[in-house]
């Protein structure tokens, strides 16, 4: 009997452990899409500010990486997002980001290309104080 409950008192520390560690999100996303959607912009304005010289620059396009792709990743599919301005204009913003740094990694962002995300940005914090809160 005691062999039996110290097979049942493991099995539960390691099923704890596992489903604990499955359900961390690394990005901190709410659900909440405006909420979201502000934090992922705050965090990409400060990612593409970071000099060019600088050794955070590997860390912080990283980690915008990351937060691109759970952001879309959890909103993509959300049917009652994809009429809204907010949403497909961040999507834009988010592609042009994800495919500068997919196809020209070692490189820094054209002054270009920074003017039109923020001017996207800009935007996007528009629409979201426009539509309903949801």
């Amino acid at each position: 009997m005691k062999r039996f409950l110290s097979f049942v008192c493991s099995l539960v520390l390691v099923l704890s452990l596992f489903l604990g560690g499955c359900s961390a999100d690394p990005t901190n996303l709410t659900g909440n899409f405006r909420q979201d959607t502000l934090a992922l912009i705050d965090s990409l304005r400060t990612a593409i500010t970071v000099p060019d010289d600088s050794a955070d620059k590997k860390v912080a396009q990283a980690d915008a990486r990351t937060k691109i792709n759970s952001f879309i990743a959890r909103y993509r599919r959300d049917d009652s997002l994809t009429s809204l301005a907010s949403f497909t204009t961040m999507r834009t913003a988010l592609n042009s980001l994800a495919g500068h740094y997919s196809s020209y990694p070692n490189r820094p962002l054209p002054d270009k290309l920074k003017k039109r995300l923020e001017q996207e940005f800009q935007q996007v914090e528009l629409a979201l104080s426009r539509e309903p809160a949801a």
